[in-house]
């Protein structure tokens, strides 16, 4: 063999590499005997702050309940249920198996679906004997002094990760070949663990959990591997590797997902709005991520930018002239910025796996088999299919790839549960509220019964005219200590309120006598259709979008005579 003659002739002989490597032994241990000169690894670790720093970008965490937790909240919003107070207790994981923050999760998903319709608000106080932190105690000399408005909640949550059974099910192989130059190892194995969590709802003035308020539900997680081992000698030398595929699915995005399901049942129940739409939608299909991921991966980047790009246009981002210039411009940063910032997303500008998902999740459907399938698009061309002549069903959000999904719209309506919400006596208050379909500019202006004008947003409480898309904004915040004005019925007539959102601030485009001061009379405005108006000839049609709502204000009803004796 070619081998065995270089071995006898080429190759130092075993006795030589034994002296040789004794040799380098002591070599090393003389040159470790003196300290080293940490100024020669100067140009070594000039690379640290740069290693340091993650490869990743942050994404937002999401759950297969995530849109259903937005869902809910159109859900409350329509009903018009009014904010109630509401806090929980510790949801502890007696098990120390799934050491996680179950309370946050519990916050989170109860202010995710209120962004729109405020429909609850988070009693943040705890009394922690063993971690005293600046906000409990300063909160507990705030009491003490009566400096604090602390108002009392009226629900309350109470839990806990019932149980974590691990290795339910647990399969493993493990399979071997042996010969006198050769040895092979091949091993596979999987096991499943079961998580259960349990939720109850209670009346906080009666510390009574309140029948029928209950949540108990399972998610089963897995782990599993396989791998493969060489391992043989040439000669007097042996050589061995092996390679591994391990998974792990982590118990903390399983009780995320157990967290907001229970949540959404209890408030669902509590509330009585038809909860179960929002956990039949697409996106609550456990492989729904997985399988856009598939898809993500189908295309390159320009295909992903081309087909976000349309997307924005049809949700109003972009106008359609935007889809025959390139993608990577600033105007296609800046609204894919506003984008991911409506979908509470982290902000990057820049189209990655997160960005692709949440713009095409629409456009995802089940065939009558429940497989996922995509719904008007291609993930290899951004142009659209032609979708009327499939047998496919259409997605279930109603929408199609490629088609205007409307333009802007504003959502402006009386918060006044108890008084019909169309008329309202002499000195009585007025509470609104006023949501933006998009990101956009917003101003609203008030009108009292003579026709008089002012400006309510923005003003020197809230000087900043940018809101978020689908985030209520109240006029005036009554959640607020201090909102900062009143809206106040003065005198018999009609009053209301106009509400105008544009893609950019245009107060130094609109006639100076709306540039006033906030609740400041305009001089020469006559009631909200001037205001109209004047905006519409300001701005080419398109780029405002209005919304005005009125109430009847009848004389103050005077108050019964007293009887005397």
């Amino acid at each position: 063999m070619i081998f065995q003659s270089l071995s006898h002739h080429a190759w130092p002989s075993l006795q030589t590499a034994k002296k040789t490597v004794l040799s380098l032994l002591v070599m090393s241990l003389a040159a470790c005997s003196t300290p080293s000169d940490v100024r020669k690894d100067a140009a070594f670790q000039s690379y640290g702050n740069a290693a340091s720093r993650p490869t990743v970008r942050p994404v937002r965490s999401m759950s297969s309940f995530s849109d259903s937790l937005q869902c809910m909240d159109r859900l409350l919003r329509d009903a018009q249920v009014p904010t109630t107070l509401i806090t929980s207790k510790q949801i502890p994981d007696f098990s120390t198996r799934a050491p996680v923050a179950a309370k946050e999760m519990v916050v989170t998903a109860l202010l995710q679906m209120s962004r729109l319709s405020n429909a609850f608000r988070y009693v943040d106080y705890e009394v922690d004997l063993v971690r005293q932190d600046t906000v409990q105690n300063l909160t507990n000399i705030l009491l003490n002094n009566n400096q604090i408005q602390l108002q009392r909640p009226s629900l309350y949550l109470s839990g806990a990760v019932s149980f974590v059974d691990q290795n339910v099910l647990n399969n493993r192989m493990d399979i071997g070949t042996s010969a006198s130059r050769l040895e092979t190892g091949y091993s596979n194995n999987r096991s499943a663990t079961v998580i259960g969590l349990e939720l109850h709802l209670g009346d906080f003035r009666t510390r009574t959990l309140i029948p029928g308020m209950d949540s108990a539900n399972e998610v089963v997680i897995g782990n599993g591997g396989q791998g493969l081992d060489l391992a043989g000698r040439i000669s007097e030398y042996g050589w061995q590797f092996n390679v591994g595929k391990d998974y792990a699915q982590g118990s903390g995005a399983a009780i995320r997902t157990l967290v907001e399901l229970a949540v959404i049942e209890l408030t669902g129940k509590w509330a009585r709005v038809p909860y179960w739409q929002c956990l039949t939608m697409e996106q609550t299909h456990p492989n729904f991520q997985r399988q856009l991921r598939d898809w993500y991966d189908e295309g390159n980047l320009g295909v992903h930018q081309s087909l976000v790009k349309r997307s924005l246009i049809s949700k109003g981002y972009m106008p359609e002239e935007a889809m025959a210039e390139q993608d990577d411009t600033p105007a296609f940063r800046t609204a894919l910025g506003r984008f991911q910032s409506d979908n509470g997303m982290v902000v990057t500008g820049v189209v990655d796996f997160n960005t692709y998902e949440r713009a095409l999740r629409d456009f995802v459907s089940l065939d009558m088999n429940g497989n996922l399938m995509r719904y008007g698009w291609s993930t290899k061309d951004a142009n659209p299919l032609d979708m009327r002549n499939s047998k496919q069903l259409a997605a279930s959000s109603g929408k199609a790839y490629g088609m205007n999904e409307g333009p802007r719209a504003i959502n402006l309506q009386i918060e006044n549960v108890m008084m019909g919400r169309s008329q309202f006596e002499v000195g009585e208050q007025v509470f609104l509220s006023a949501t933006v379909s998009r990101a956009s500019h917003l101003a609203c202006y008030l009108s009292n019964a003579t026709g008089g004008v002012i400006r309510l947003i923005p003003n020197p409480v809230s000087n900043r005219s940018q809101v978020s898309a689908n985030q209520a904004i109240r006029l005036p915040d009554w959640m607020s200590p201090n909102p900062g004005y009143m809206i106040e019925t003065t005198a018999p007539g009609t009053e209301g309120i106009l509400c105008v959102a544009t893609d950019d601030d245009v107060m130094q485009r609109l006639p100076e006598a709306m540039q006033t001061e906030a609740f400041t009379p305009m001089p020469g405005i006559q009631g909200l259709k001037d205001i109209a108006k004047h905006y519409a000839d300001a701005l080419p049609k398109g780029q405002f979008t209005s919304s005005m709502v009125e109430w009847k204000v009848a004389p103050k009803r005077s108050s019964a005579p007293s009887k005397r004796g």
